[in-house]
């Protein structure tokens, strides 16, 4: 949604904090096509709607030296008042994508909903950093998708998308991802990258909080 101004205190507060950082990964954060984001909107998943999301893969890219490319975040949206569903896995471009490091996370589409190369290791943010996962404190590494496996949205109907990422409350649900490939047993959904399980207790930062997340997502250079 327009009406949202993507709140400059949780993006600026990161942009700061990583300022040397990015100054010794800048070199490498050229050639990056791929990356989660260190900083969401502190709103929880209310992002300003994917116009919203693409501003923060823009700002965030454009701090790290990699902002000559069209950034896009991976996020569905589900039909609603007439719109239609947009999927996560059209928005992106056609890859090759790499992270701030050089290693490459896919070779395309295909690939990426497959037998991918995103984890831990090369699930990195911006400035080229390992996001906090599993077993780390506090653990960061619910990635918001509103996605199914293959990249596509949910029917409409139950919310998987806090409202096409306009809620912040405790209404409505985000389907989460994990950026580690790894969770509470192992089971298939405990290891996706894009879509492991709902939040719990609504959008809100602290709903977020309460299952393992920080409202981050990933971001992929759509050209």
């Amino acid at each position: 949604m327009k009406r949202l101004i993507v709140s400059g205190v949780a993006v600026a507060a990161a942009l700061l904090c990583g300022t040397g950082a990015m100054a010794q990964s800048a070199p490498a954060a050229g050639g990056m096509t791929f990356f989660v984001t260190s900083a969401g909107s502190g709103k929880g998943a209310d992002l300003g709607g994917l116009d919203g999301a693409d501003r923060i893969c823009q700002t965030l890219a454009q701090a790290a030296g990699a902002g000559g490319k069209t950034w896009r975040a991976y996020l569905s949206t589900q039909a609603q008042g007439g719109t239609a569903a947009i999927n996560a896995k059209d928005r992106i471009g056609r890859g090759p994508w790499q992270n701030a490091k050089g290693d490459v996370v896919a070779k395309d589409v295909a690939e990426l909903h497959a037998t991918n190369n995103l984890n831990k290791q090369t699930a990195l943010s911006e400035k080229g950093e390992p996001v906090k996962g599993r077993g780390d404190t506090p653990n960061t590494h619910d990635m918001l998708t509103g996605s199914q496996p293959d990249g596509t949205a949910f029917a409409a109907g139950e919310d998987r998308t806090c409202g096409n990422w306009t809620k912040s409350g405790t209404e409505g649900a985000a389907m989460l991802g994990h950026h580690d490939r790894s969770g509470t047993d192992e089971q298939p959904p405990a290891k996706s990258w894009n879509s492991s399980h709902a939040s719990r207790g609504g959008c809100s930062q602290d709903a977020l909080k309460g299952t393992g997340g920080a409202g981050l997502f990933f971001c992929f250079a759509a050209n």
